[in-house]
This record gives structure tokens, C-alpha cells and sequence, in this order.
């Protein structure tokens, strides 16, 4: 693990550019994309076909951005229902807000309501690079988001059968976000496809044209550690309602 060769510069610009309330800003710039921890199947005759679409690691850039602190809550999201009609998740008893989980993050929302929730909110859904930039902060090679060391139950909410925890329960990482390992899988707008990072742009790659799912990132609280590391890529059909995916908004920098 190696930390970035940002500029004092960039870094002092971080605090001067997080003006948007409710979100971090991301500073733009190369990073090393893609898995470079080992897994215990490396080796194997039969890896080369299994658990490969995290590579090759392949060194990218993108441009500054917004991200939100949280993933999106209950109650924010019941405030875009109330303004826009749309359906309450399924899991919600008779459409209302669960009671006592206003803090809680949204969930059993498909990729639909996620893109829909976050142009309400003047947003947009986060590339899947530049969601693996901001959950790697300024470390690159880091298995997750707070450096190598294994996870344990006090640094995200996974491997439990109780559902997702309110959030910002757990330490920030290194830009200021929280839960962005753990609680809930979040929605990209990216398409997924396997092979998709040995032929991406270099520059701002923003996944394939068309596909069948739609890339989710980040593990729940439903999973085993191993896959709340920052480089792991799973998937889900784009209508898909799951207890275990949620929504974190982006934002461009400099919009407004």
C-alpha cells in the first residue's frame, strides 16, 4: 500500500471545495484501479475463469466530484416520495416509514428509484470508478477502506442477521465517508461486464455502453468481510428490489 502523489496544493483544496451539505469532495487524479490484495485461490489451474473482473489493475483518472456522506436514509427518501408519488419500498409496512428507522438507510429500492431518487435530490448515481476512488481514499493498494488489516465488527456493519445499521455508526474513512464498506450494497450507473477494465478509457471510464445488470458496490449487512474490500465488483438486475442494496449519491464538481 502506497499513499498517492497528490499535491499540497489538491490536498489543501479538499476542505475549500466541500461546500455541497451532506457531501465530501473527491479530489480528481490518478489512482491504481482493480484488485492487487491476494485471494486463497490465486494459483489455482481453474482461477483464470472465476473472480477476475477486478482485474488487470490498471492506473486511471478521473475528475473531482461530490460524493454523499451517507448512504441515503429512510427519511430522506420518504421526503422524495411525498414529492413525487413514487412507490414506497416494499418492505416499508403499508407504505409508511418503519418506525424508529428514519436514520436508517433506504433499501429494497431497484436501480430505477436509486437514479430517479438522486436527479430529485439534483444528483446523480456515482460511476463505479469513482465510486472505488472514494472508498479508497489517498491509499492506494489498500484492501479496504481503512488499510489492510482484516475487518472487525467495529469497522462496518456486515455478517449480521439483524439488517443495516443507522448510519455513520462507524468511523468515516479517509474522505469522510461512512458505511461505504458494509451496511448496504450502492447502486452505480455503471452497466457491469467482466472484462470490462482490460479495455476501459484511461480517462473518467464510465462502464459499457449496454448490459443486463447494473454494478453494486460497497457489501451489506448480510456479507462476509471478504467483500466489503474496496476492489470487489459485484452485480444486480436494475429491477431488482433487495433488502441489501441502497443508494449514495454523486455530484459533479461544480455543478450546481
Amino acid at each position: 500500500m502506497r499513499l498517492l502523489p497528490f499535491t499540497a496544493s489538491l490536498l489543501l483544496a479538499v476542505p475549500l471545495a466541500a461546500a455541497e451539505p451532506g457531501m465530501v469532495f473527491i479530489p480528481g487524479g490518478e489512482f491504481a484501479r482493480g484488485r492487487m490484495h491476494k485471494l486463497p485461490d490465486d494459483g489455482l489451474p481453474w482461477f483464470p475463469v472465476l473472480l477476475m473482473d477486478d482485474r488487470p489493475v490498471k492506473s486511471i483518472r478521473i475528475d473531482p466530484f461530490y460524493l454523499d456522506t451517507h448512504e441515503v436514509t429512510n427519511a430522506r427518501y420518504a421526503e422524495f416520495i411525498k414529492a413525487t408519488r413514487r412507490k414506497a419500498p416494499y418492505n416499508w409496512p403499508k407504505g409508511q416509514l418503519p418506525e424508529g428507522k428514519k436514520n436508517h438507510p433506504v433499501a429494497a429500492i431497484d436501480w430505477h428509484d436509486a437514479s430517479a431518487y438522486c436527479a430529485w435530490a439534483g444528483k446523480r448515481l456515482p460511476t463505479e470508478a469513482e465510486w472505488e476512488r472514494a472508498a479508497r481514499g489517498l491509499a492506494e493498494g489498500a484492501k479496504y477502506p481503512w488499510g489492510d488489516r482484516n475487518a472487525t465488527k467495529n469497522d462496518a456493519c456486515y455478517d449480521t442477521l439483524q439488517g443495516p445499521c443507522e448510519v455513520g455508526k462507524y468511523r468515516h474513512n479517509y474522505f469522510g465517508l461512512y458505511d461505504i464498506a458494509g451496511n448496504l450494497w450502492e447502486w452505480t450507473r455503471d452497466w457491469y461486464a467482466k472484462d470490462y477494465y482490460a479495455g476501459s478509457p484511461q480517462a473518467n471510464p464510465q462502464g459499457p455502453a449496454t448490459g443486463k445488470y447494473k454494478v453494486i458496490r460497497g457489501g451489506s449487512w448480510a456479507d462476509l468481510s471478504k467483500y466489503l474490500t474496496t476492489a470487489h465488483r459485484n452485480w444486480a438486475r436494475p429491477l431488482e428490489r433487495s433488502p441489501n442494496i441502497g443508494v449514495r449519491c454523486a455530484k459533479s464538481f461544480g455543478d450546481r
